[in-house]
């Protein structure tokens, strides 16, 4: 006889009769984590949910047993149900939960020191682009927390240290059996330390760390990019209770140049010439992070040109070498003219042959190769 006495596994888990094995995970992983103990602490009526919706998931899940529920109802499974068993067995832990019941079924003693440490910081750092180029030599001002100096990091007033906490008997968590595995609970009481401060500090309050202003100095090397960080380790905000501090990452904010393009370690510029120049050829004085340097363009030069000067670039980031330096050249058409110099062009142009038949850009590109 069908014991009526028991609410349905599938109005539980709140799935159709035909649901699917995902559609049952989903639903049951939802609904435990919803009146899972460790989130509704104290609440007897979510731990007696949380107990009913595992039960129904231990049945749903396995093919055998649903088939008996289907046909017989709870008495097809009442030798088999119960939360006794392992809800678990459609399926992985982690499969079902995740990295959350990763930290709710912690098996072992004190939560780890990880939990403690002291938060990451940033601190963006500008540069000119010069400075990303060449490196540079710099200090900076981060304010953080850091233990305290007259508590020592304890917490508590001079002479009154921290008393174990009875509720957890400074473990730190408090444990309770929960059918086939042990869930451990942070403590309430103490917040998972051990311990409780009845008289705290009063430069710290209790909080065990204060706010300082530190100068710490910075090292940029050559050949940094916009957006590089650099990683301090162990100059983040302190832990409280002395526990390992955060570390501090300053963010590179490089300025654009007025004229360079960085493009990896290579930079790239653009000079304009004359049409006289392109077409006699010409030596061009170019400018360089570093200096100068004589640019010989060869006569017949074309527009869009681009000259590879070697090793006047960036300098390789933590290695020997730079990149290289790419000019282009371009040719301006002047927008005015003298009448002398009208005069002159177009002497030159009743000399030069008029061709203007239309080309496809392909064409184009075959000629500037050709040129190149």
């Amino acid at each position: 006889m069908q014991n009526v006495s028991k609410q349905d596994y599938y109005e539980l888990l709140g799935v159709s009769r035909d649901a699917s094995d995902q559609e049952l995970k989903s639903a049951y992983r939802k609904l435990a984590m919803q009146f899972h103990p460790d989130r509704n602490p104290g609440n007897h009526a979510a731990e007696e949910q949380f107990k009913s919706i595992g039960e129904a998931y231990q049945v749903l899940s396995d093919a055998q047993k649903r088939a008996a529920y289907d046909q017989y109802g709870h008495g097809g499974v009442s030798g088999a149900a119960g939360f006794g068993g392992n809800p678990f067995a459609g399926g992985d832990i982690n499969d079902i939960f995740g990295d959350l019941f990763g930290e709710m079924f912690n098996v072992g003693g004190q939560r780890g020191s990880r939990q403690q440490r002291g938060r990451d910081l940033r601190y963006d750092l500008s540069l000119e682009f010069e400075e990303a180029v060449f490196g540079k030599q710099t200090e900076i001002k981060v304010r953080r927390m850091e233990n305290c100096t007259t508590c020592r990091g304890t917490g508590a007033a001079k002479g009154r240290g921290p008393v174990t906490c009875q509720q957890c008997g400074g473990r730190g968590q408090v444990r309770f059996q929960q059918g086939f595995f042990s869930i451990a609970r942070t403590c309430t009481t103490c917040g998972g330390t051990g311990s409780i401060i009845t008289e705290p500090c009063t430069t710290c309050h209790g909080d065990t760390r204060v706010q300082k202003e530190q100068v710490i100095s910075v090292n940029v090397p050559a050949g940094v990019e916009d957006g590089t960080r650099i990683r301090f380790q162990g100059e983040g905000d302190g832990g409280r209770n002395n526990s390992a501090p955060g570390d501090l990452y300053v963010v590179l904010s490089v300025k654009q140049h007025k004229f360079f393009e960085r493009e990896g370690d290579d930079l790239y510029c653009v000079i304009p010439i004359s049409f006289a120049q392109a077409a006699l050829g010409t030596e061009l004085t170019v400018p360089t992070l570093d200096g100068e340097f004589k640019l010989k363009v060869p006569e017949g030069t074309q527009s869009g040109k681009q000259f590879r000067v070697r090793s006047k670039g960036v300098p390789h980031l933590n290695e020997h070498g730079k990149g290289d330096m790419v000019v282009e050249v371009r040719i301006e058409t002047p927008s005015k003219l003298t009448r002398a110099q009208r005069d002159l062009l177009q002497q030159l142009a009743d000399t030069l042959p008029v061709e203007n038949q239309p080309y496809s850009r392909s064409i184009l590109s075959k000629m500037r190769d050709l040129f190149s």
